[in-house]
C-alpha cells in the first residue's frame, strides 16, 4: 500500500513538471491524455493514449537532471579591499600658519577613505602629541588635509612635524 501510494505521488508530481514545461520532455512528445500510475512507471502504452510513452520506446524522466543554483549579482558581491595611499607633509604648522597640511593620495580605481598619523615633535626629539585624521579621497585622486595644531600645545615650541608616508585604507 505504501509502495502504492508513493508511485502515485510520484506521478502526479511528474505530470504537474511536465504540463508546466519544467521537464525534460520535447515539445512534440507531451502527451495530452493522463496515464495510470503503473502505465507512466513502466513506460508503456496506456490504454488511453495507444501510443508509447518515449521515442522507440524509450522511457521518459521528467525531473530536472541538474539543479540551478542562483548567481549572485555584482552589486551583492564585497568590493575588492583599498589600497592604502600616500600621506606627504607639505607643511608643518608654525606661529605664521596652524595648521599641518598633508597630501593624501589614492592610488584605486574607487574614491575611499583614507587615515594620516601627524606627530608633534620639540626639538629634543620628544613627541608633544599626535593626531589622526581622516579624509575622502576620490579614484587616482588627491586631497588635502589641513590640521589645527593650537590643540598641540604651544605653536613656538614645535619644532618638526612627521607623517606617516603610508595613509591607512579606512573603507
Amino acid at each position: 500500500m505504501i509502495k502504492r501510494v508513493h508511485m502515485i505521488a510520484g506521478v502526479v508530481l511528474a505530470a504537474v513538471i511536465t504540463m508546466s514545461g519544467c521537464g525534460a520532455t520535447k515539445p512534440g512528445n507531451a502527451k495530452s491524455s493522463p496515464q495510470s500510475a503503473s502505465t507512466a512507471a513502466k513506460g508503456t502504452p496506456s490504454a488511453d493514449s495507444g501510443s508509447p510513452s518515449g521515442e522507440d520506446g524509450d522511457t521518459q524522466h521528467s525531473r530536472p537532471t541538474e539543479r540551478s543554483s542562483p548567481t549572485p549579482s555584482p552589486s551583492l558581491a564585497a568590493p575588492r579591499p583599498l589600497k592604502d595611499g600616500a600621506a606627504v607633509l607639505t607643511h608643518c604648522a608654525d606661529a605664521d600658519d596652524p595648521y599641518t597640511t598633508v597630501v593624501v593620495r589614492n592610488p584605486n580605481e574607487r574614491e575611499g577613505t583614507f587615515g594620516v598619523k601627524i606627530n608633534y615633535k620639540d626639538a629634543h626629539g620628544f613627541t608633544m602629541s599626535e593626531t589622526y585624521q581622516q579624509v575622502l579621497v576620490a579614484a587616482k585622486g588627491k586631497a588635502r588635509i589641513r590640521s589645527a595644531a593650537a590643540s598641540s600645545g604651544p605653536l613656538d615650541k614645535i619644532d618638526r612635524c612627521e607623517v606617516n608616508p603610508r595613509a591607512t585604507a579606512v573603507q
